[in-house]
């Protein structure tokens, strides 16, 4: 279940209880159950926070967003000092390969929040876009942006 990532190694705290891991969460700072999207989501919150100097408090994690009417939730949401989201990303196993559906999932969430980066990562393969809201155009990038 735990299989080696493409991204940095996180130092993460494991507990198991009752046949089950669990993992405390970097961001909301309580045990949640470790699924395999669960890793590759701690893991990207690790790189955002400890190499790309990302906040912690500017972070939020698995909150609701409305779209087209329904609830959903959204997997990693960063903000900026004005509340403005700035990075939306879209967390999947690493067995889940990534599609054109994932991306248009991301797209959904990112019509709501109007953030500026996208990212979808099945922690094996990670697609960074920059959206250019005024001009309608999308910029593929080599890496998650670096905090400013």
């Amino acid at each position: 279940m735990l299989v080696p990532l493409n991204l940095p190694q996180a130092q993460l705290k494991l507990t198991k209880k009752d046949n089950q891991l669990f993992v405390n969460c970097l961001v909301r700072k309580k045990r949640v159950k470790l699924t395999p999207e669960e890793w590759v989501r701690q893991h990207l919150l690790n790189y955002m926070i400890h190499f790309k100097n990302t906040p912690i408090g500017l972070i939020s994690v698995e909150k609701a967003v409305r779209v087209n009417g329904l609830l959903r939730r959204y997997d990693v949401l960063v903000v900026n000092k004005m509340g403005l989201a700035q990075l939306l990303i879209e967390c999947k196993a690493p067995q889940v390969e990534l599609t054109q559906e994932t991306v248009f999932q991301v797209a959904q969430y990112n019509a709501m929040l109007q953030a500026e980066f996208v990212v979808v990562s099945n922690g094996l393969q990670t697609f960074t876009a920059q959206i250019e809201q005024g001009k309608n155009t999308i910029v593929l990038c080599e890496d998650l942006p670096e905090w400013k």
